[in-house]
């Protein structure tokens, strides 16, 4: 008998964990960013560097979902990664600690532990996704992406907050203790979270045909798995489409306070405060999303796959506004168009995660790992070279023209034109709707796992060829 997909008490037990995820990385990669810089009085370099390590690392995530497609369970990769990302968090702490005194030894540290958060990252958030695609009907995936992004959000802004008070007055000892506590806490309620979660996901299969598709996926390597998914157009053109988006996404982070501060001349706390008008504007625009994505009464207001192009032609929309005032200086609009594109990323983020979702569960390969893998290192990839990519156009650019407006401007627009080329390519991702999930044939012969071309007969064991 079929169980019912997750109800939206299961989505929120998965955000649970989602949150305890952004909680370990935002201590790892912006409190210790600011530790180094500040009270070590390190170069931004340093801690620059060890961020890119661990988005660098991420390029493992399809070889990670592949291994929990291949296990057909994936609570314990999720656990396990939890507990990577948990070891790499306190390891970071010690390490950053280190420095004050030796700190060849830290950075050697540092090194490793950054290697294995973005090893945990990879493992967990890989797993988990997959989990969510295959267990959300599809009327609540809209719904269950926003919820699950919005309680990371809050894990980053509960543990931003409780830490920056528990720091003060710093010490080294200090901030191992804290590391170690959020560490401890974050693997604690995600065992919590998880217990007996996965045992009632949508579709589980009676237990001998079960056993009799993990044999079957086991006889497919990773290098199989990942050309089967890339000869897909679909993932393929998704896969383009998540690191072109997520490029133009990123690109703009380091720039548009260093543009509201040398072109319009904001102070430092007035530059800081767009950062929260810009959350807000991505928080709206998530919700919006989901609501629209949403079925009530049996309708919704339009496809995840318009929501999609609409929300990157909006982005490039509000980009190229951000253009107009770079080039006049003129910055009335400013806050407005700030907030407009924030609503716009969000609506177009929230919308590609609710088709993440679907494509990963409508492959023929029994693949969810392996495809979230792949678009996950595709945004990891993105995201670890947008924001580097934004701030050395606009230094080329001011050196090139020689004004520092038309120099953002140039940037801006560049950005703009990745988001009208996202677009396009969403407009190309569509699933037939023929297309299912890998089904089980029985027969005379024995059992038939359509899509990954594997026949198992009567009699064979699993390291058997048919």
């Amino acid at each position: 008998m079929t169980k019912p997909a997750f109800g939206w008490s299961s989505v929120a037990r998965l955000g649970l964990v989602q949150a305890c995820l952004g909680a370990v990385v935002v201590l790892t990669t912006s409190t210790l960013n600011r530790v180094m810089v500040v009270e070590l009085a390190l170069p931004a370099l340093l801690p620059g560097l060890l961020v890119a390590i661990h988005y660098a690392v991420q390029i493992t995530r399809p070889r990670m979902g592949h291994g929990s497609d291949v296990g057909g369970r994936r609570t314990p990769w999720i656990i396990g990664g939890m507990a990577t990302l948990a070891l790499g968090g306190f390891g970071a702490a010690l390490a950053t600690a280190l420095m004050g005194n030796h700190l060849t030894a830290g950075i050697a540290l540092a090194v490793v532990a950054f290697i294995l958060v973005g090893a945990g990252v990879s493992a967990a958030g890989t797993s988990l996704l997959a989990l969510l695609a295959k267990s959300v009907s599809e009327a609540r995936r809209a719904g269950a992406a926003t919820l699950v992004w919005v309680m990371m959000i809050v894990g980053f802004a509960v543990t931003a907050g409780v830490t920056g008070q528990l720091l003060d007055p710093y010490s080294p000892a200090r901030l191992v203790t804290i590391s170690a506590a959020v560490s401890l806490l974050a693997l604690m309620l995600t065992c919590l979270a998880l217990y007996r979660l996965e045992d009632s996901r949508a579709g589980a299969m009676p237990a001998r045909e079960a056993a009799l598709l993990k044999a079957a996926r086991q006889k497919v390597p990773f290098r199989v798995a990942l050309a089967q998914v890339w000869r897909d157009p679909t993932a393929r053109h998704f896969t383009i489409f998540v690191f072109i988006s997520m490029l133009a996404y990123s690109a703009q982070d380091l720039i548009l306070e260093p543009f509201a501060g040398a072109v319009l001349g904001f102070t430092p706390g007035e530059s800081t405060a767009l950062s929260g008008l810009q959350h807000a504007g991505v928080l709206t625009g998530m919700l919006m999303a989901a609501f629209a994505g949403t079925r009530i009464k049996g309708a919704k207001l339009g496809s995840l796959n318009a929501w999609v192009t609409a929300g990157c032609l909006a982005s490039a929309l509000a980009l190229f506004g951000l253009v107009i005032i770079g080039v006049t200086g003129q910055g009335a609009l400013f806050r407005p168009t700030v907030f407009v594109l924030g609503v716009a990323n969000g609506a177009f983020s929230i919308a590609a995660i609710g088709s993440m979702m679907r494509l990963a569960g409508a492959g023929r390969d029994a693949s969810e790992g392996v495809r979230m893998g792949l678009w996950g290192a595709a945004q990891a990839i993105a995201f670890g070279s947008g924001g580097l990519i934004g701030a050395v156009a606009s230094d080329l650019a001011r050196m090139v023209l020689n004004s520092t407006g038309a120099a953002y401007a140039l940037v801006f627009a560049l950005e703009a034109l990745l988001f009208i080329a996202a677009a396009g390519l969403a407009r190309r991702i569509e699933r037939p709707a023929g297309a299912a999930r890998p089904v089980l044939a029985a027969d005379s012969q024995g059992l038939s796992v359509q899509g990954v071309g594997i026949h198992l007969s009567p009699g064979l064991t699993s390291g058997e060829k048919a």
